[in-house]
Formats: C-alpha cells, sequence, structure tokens
C-alpha cells in the first residue's frame, strides 16, 4: 500500500492535486511576489520533503525510491547527468542570448542579486550563500514531490509513460517562476519565445531525473542528479556570467 489507510486511491489523487497547487503558488509568491514572501519558497521545498513521512507507509516510501540505488554506479551517471545537462542549458543560452536578460542563467543570476547587494563578495562567498541552499532544497523536496509522490500517485491511474509526462510537465511550467516571467519595477513582463525555450530545457532535464530514478531504482539518485545540475549552473553563472 503505497498511502496511509485512511487516503484511498481516489481521495490521493485529489490530495496531490490539490497540494501541487498549492506548492505552486507558493513558489510563485516566493520568486516573483514582494520580497517579504521569499521565504515561501523553502518553505514549500521542506513541505515537500516531508510529505512521505506524513502520508506515505514504510512500504509507501520504499515504493518511490527511497532507497539506495540498486547499482553505486548510479550515482557516478548522476552526476555526469546532472552537469552535462547544466552545460548544455549555459551553452544554448549563452549561444542564443548572450548575457541578455533573456538568457535563462542570466536572469537566475540576476535574481540572487535581488536577494541582497552581492557587490563585494567573493566567488567562494557567492557559492556558500547561494549555491549551498541551491543543492539543498529544491533538488531533495522537487525530487521527492515530483518524480516521488506525484508520479506514483499518478501511475495508480495511469501509464508509467503518460504519468512521466504530466509530471515532467508540470515540474517545466512551475520554473516559469524562475524565467520566462521578468520581475521589473513596473511589474511582471512575459518573455514567450525564451520561457518556451526554458520550459522544454525544464522538461527534457526533469524527463532525465525521472530516467535516472527508473533506472536505479532510488529517488536519491534522481536528488543527486538534481543537485550537481545546480551546483554546475551556479558555478557557470558565478563564472561567466556576473
Amino acid at each position: 500500500m503505497l498511502y496511509r489507510k485512511y487516503i484511498t486511491p481516489t481521495t490521493s489523487i485529489l490530495l496531490i492535486a490539490l497540494l501541487a497547487i498549492v506548492f505552486s503558488v507558493m513558489r510563485a509568491m516566493g520568486a516573483l511576489g514582494p520580497s517579504n514572501l521569499r521565504w515561501l519558497l523553502p518553505l514549500g521545498f521542506c513541505l515537500m520533503t516531508l510529505l512521505p513521512w506524513i502520508l506515505l507507509t514504510a512500504d509507501g516510501r520504499k515504493h518511490i525510491g527511497l532507497k539506495k540505488a540498486d547499482k553505486n554506479s548510479s550515482y557516478l551517471l548522476a552526476i555526469a547527468c546532472g552537469a552535462l545537462a547544466s552545460a548544455a542549458c549555459f551553452l544554448l543560452g549563452y549561444f542564443i542570448y548572450g548575457h541578455g536578460v533573456e538568457n535563462w542563467y542570466v536572469n537566475i543570476g540576476n535574481s540572487y542579486k535581488a536577494i541582497m547587494d552581492t557587490s563585494a563578495m567573493s566567488f567562494v562567498m557567492l557559492n556558500l550563500i547561494f549555491t549551498i541552499p541551491a543543492i539543498l532544497f529544491s533538488p531533495i523536496g522537487e525530487e521527492i514531490f515530483f518524480r516521488g509522490v506525484l508520479q506514483k500517485t499518478i501511475e495508480q491511474k495511469l501509464s508509467i509513460l503518460s504519468s512521466t509526462i504530466i509530471e515532467c510537465g508540470l515540474f517545466a511550467l512551475v520554473h516559469l517562476c524562475h524565467h520566462g516571467i521578468l520581475k521589473t519595477t513596473s511589474g511582471l513582463v512575459f518573455m514567450p519565445i525564451p520561457a518556451t525555450l526554458w520550459v522544454i530545457q525544464m522538461f527534457f532535464v526533469a524527463f532525465m531525473f525521472s530516467w535516472l530514478r527508473a533506472k536505479s531504482g532510488s529517488i536519491v539518485v534522481a536528488i543527486v542528479a538534481h543537485a550537481v545540475f545546480n551546483l554546475t549552473m551556479n558555478l557557470l553563472i558565478f563564472m561567466f556570467l556576473w
């Protein structure tokens, strides 16, 4: 049994759909709302992380992949995939948009600058402040929710492929909060072409995470790949776009 006995399969789908909406709103408000609501972003990731211990049985947690990988080599594959995927996103953005705000990594870097004054920070300090949270909060919370709880809940009604497409699509769309919808002094501005390119990239990155989770039998492998993706992203931002 995936869920605790008081949660039926039908109820679980409705519950997870509601939670997906709540987490998306929290993310949007934390990323695009006023600065005093920025705390909603890490809170959402923390709540995602706690879900398996609140809603699932012990067998359910194993079923979504909260266990060691079948092979230790899976972790090396995850590291390579995460780094290469992030580098590919960097190269595409730099080739098309250079240092312009339409470049997804430039925009993410600008979101860091909006949090605090970074003008006097060293490369090491930038990574201590921004990269450590980036390799902890979102990789753990998002992988547990999207590749774990959400996907396995949908699989109760649909095929594995259909479930994967749905969760990857939702993952990609919520990342519009980080690029595609630009926060300016005059309000929010939608950039259709950069947004579309970013969503497509995030869909295939999510599909890669799903493939790693399925191949290894462990969601931990997807978390490692996600963390390395974010680590590589920040290193490239601070080295070439700062």
